[in-house]
């Protein structure tokens, strides 16, 4: 029995797993916060390496033959020709780098210039605009910038001794802004536009590759972003979704090609396998919910569902639309949200309660036609975070998907999608395993929900709620 390690370094905490080579069971695992407080958008990438350390203590690590890197996406690591660190890396959301977004976008003629570029508009975390704003707001940093690193990369240098050659994996590097999912190449005229010159970039190694072995004989796999690492560790394929329920909320699926969208509304990403994943993002999902609790005065979701679940669907004619935050599926950056159907017998709290799960599923659901309308297959959804858990949204989102929906019991599944990629590259060192097949791990242990005869209901719900943001938006999804 072989054994392999997977490491998450996420913003605030580095977890790693050690599992069976041959099944995915975890057989023990280590966790250490990084010495930093809060979430700053300038970190230190050594905090990494402590908490990496720290983690693995205790003898963790013993025995295990190979580890695979994932780490927090958007961070970017400016070295110099020496290979140090020119600055603390930019990490995060970074709204600070909101004017180098648009910036960056008027500069290559548009949304559509850079979809079709590379899959992908600049935002504020993205990769691509923290140079921008490093070339406008630090311009000697920017002149001394020689090669840039995203922390997994750095942290597979550092565990492989710093060696000169650098690497990467697709789905780090479609995440950059300057790197194609479509076509598999970089486009460091796009570094130029947004550094003010070229710098060197890691090599992107193919998802079974080993990046390198230590000194000591460890094998370190490519690594990758969290959210490939996630996918890959869930066991998702063609067919399957993934929505993730946070503060906002996005939607991906597997998919064999890359997609180009104009609107902007898609992400093309690649995933760790060798396929796609188009992701189309909310802006407005959990803290919906969060914001109708408060207008109710309750203490917390488990409340504002239990008090949901009083009411029936379609929530009496009431629809929320929930653009709490502007919106960016649809393209509403300015609007507020809107609560519609107000008569005397829907003016009850559980009526409003009812409306903001079913405003927030249906959101999703917008977002998930996005994907669906470019073709893109969805039989199975996997829907992801703690308000997963709760009865009013395992009550409405089968029948307002229109799908299956598997509900993943929690789990480490970063750091698991890390310990099968390295299971992958061991396999595939020592001849055992096909680089196109990756191990075939145990699936996420999970709770499964069929829309069944709610079917017909939830389509009526989504009916409702397109209606009123038809008449309250016209034309929002049209490009």
């Amino acid at each position: 029995m072989g054994i392999v390690a997977g490491l998450d370094s996420s913003p605030e905490f580095t977890r790693i797993v050690v599992c069976d080579t041959d099944t995915g069971a975890v057989l023990r695992q280590g966790y250490a916060p990084h010495p930093m407080e809060g979430r700053p958008s300038d970190v230190d990438p050594q905090a990494w390496l402590l908490s990496l350390g720290e983690a693995a203590g205790g003898g963790l690590l013993e025995g295990v033959q190979a580890i695979g890197v994932a780490s927090q996406q958007n961070a970017v690591v400016p070295l110099d020709a020496q290979g140090n660190t020119v600055r603390p890396a930019m990490v995060g959301g970074d709204k600070r780098a909101q004017v180098a977004a648009a910036d960056l976008v008027d500069a290559l003629g548009g949304k559509e210039a850079w979809a079709q570029a590379v899959g992908c508009v600049p935002q504020a975390a993205r990769p691509v605009t923290k140079l921008r704003w490093l070339a406008k707001n630090e311009p000697e940093n920017a002149r001394r910038t020689a090669v840039l690193l995203q922390a997994h990369d750095w942290l597979v240098w550092q565990l492989l001794g710093r060696p000169v050659r650098r690497t990467t994996d697709r789905g780090g590097a479609s995440g950059t802004g300057y790197w194609s999912a479509a076509t598999g190449a970089y486009r460091p005229d796009l570094v130029e536009l947004a550094l003010g010159h070229q710098a060197m970039l890691p090599e992107v190694i193919g998802p079974a590759d080993a990046a390198g072995t230590t000194p000591e004989g460890l094998l370190i796999s490519a690594g990758t972003g969290e959210t490939m690492a996630a996918a890959f560790g869930l066991g998702i394929g063609l067919g399957d979704a993934v929505v993730s329920l946070g503060a906002s909320g996005s939607v991906m699926a597997v998919h064999p090609e890359a997609l180009a969208d104009q609107t902007g509304m898609i992400t093309s990403l690649a995933d760790a396998t060798g396929m796609h994943l188009p992701v189309v993002t909310t802006l407005n999902a959990v803290r919906t919910l969060r914001g109708t609790a408060e207008l109710l005065g309750l203490p917390d979701l488990e409340s504002l569902s239990d008090l949901a679940m009083k009411s029936t669907p379609g929530a009496h004619g009431l629809v929320l639309l929930p653009y709490l935050e502007g919106e960016r599926t649809p393209n509403l950056p300015h609007t507020a949200g809107t609560l519609a159907g107000l008569r005397r017998e829907s003016m009850k709290p559980e009526h409003l309660a009812r409306a903001a799960f079913e405003g927030m599923l249906c959101g999703l659901a917008d977002a998930l036609d996005v994907l669906r309308g470019r073709g893109v297959e969805v039989r199975r959804i996997f829907l992801l975070g703690p308000a997963a858990e709760l009865p009013a949204v395992q009550a409405s989102a089968p029948s307002l998907f229109g799908v299956q929906v598997v509900v993943p019991q929690p789990a480490d599944y970063t750091a698991i999608g890390a310990a099968r990629q390295a299971a992958w590259a061991l396999d595939v060192s020592q001849g055992t395993l096909d680089p196109r097949t990756p191990p075939a791990w145990q699936g996420a242990a999970a709770q499964v929900l069929e829309p069944g005869e709610e079917l017909a209901v939830g389509q009526a719900v989504r009916q409702q709620f397109t209606a009123v943001r038809e008449q309250t938006h016209p034309g929002a999804f049209r490009s």
